[in-house]
């Protein structure tokens, strides 16, 4: 009993250690986790987006945990971008334009890091002066790469 425990925990690591790319079964499940993780972020920056807009009270609290949300999630879609996975409201340019497509990924990762600062700082004024400079590089990306 305990070598099939260890062997079911080694299996289980070892599918855990798998590009997340190589564990989609089907071209649709790439398309539905990018298009998942991209709406569970838009969610959470929308809220931050009402504070920081006047739409909604200011919450430090609120603030920092949306912050820290949207930068957890602005990690997971781009293995959904895999060979094979086009479609859905991906131009095919991200497939012809790879590196271009990984500096718009690496700029949004590197303004949502800087909003969990941000939000973090608890004051408003901080949570403003980073919105825009994320926004713009989410804009970026869609203007550059998602099909309207």
């Amino acid at each position: 009993m305990k070598r099939f425990a260890s062997l079911a925990v080694a299996a289980a690591c070892a599918a855990m250690s798998l590009p997340a790319a190589a564990q989609f079964a089907k071209p649709e499940d790439a398309i539905k986790y990018r298009q998942s993780s991209l709406f569970v972020m838009s969610q959470h920056f929308g809220r931050l987006g009402a504070m920081a807009n006047g739409r909604a009270p200011y919450d430090a609290a609120a603030a920092a945990a949306n912050a820290e949300v949207v930068a957890d999630m602005a990690k997971l879609p781009w293995a959904g971008f895999s060979a094979g996975a086009e479609g859905g409201k991906a131009r095919p340019d991200i497939w012809k334009e790879d590196a271009k497509f990984k500096e718009r990924q690496q700029k949004l990762l590197e303004e949502t890091g800087k909003l969990v600062t941000a939000a973090k700082a608890g004051n408003l004024d901080a949570l403003k002066a980073q919105f825009g400079p994320t926004a713009a590089s989410c804009k970026a990306c869609h203007d550059s790469f998602r099909a309207q």
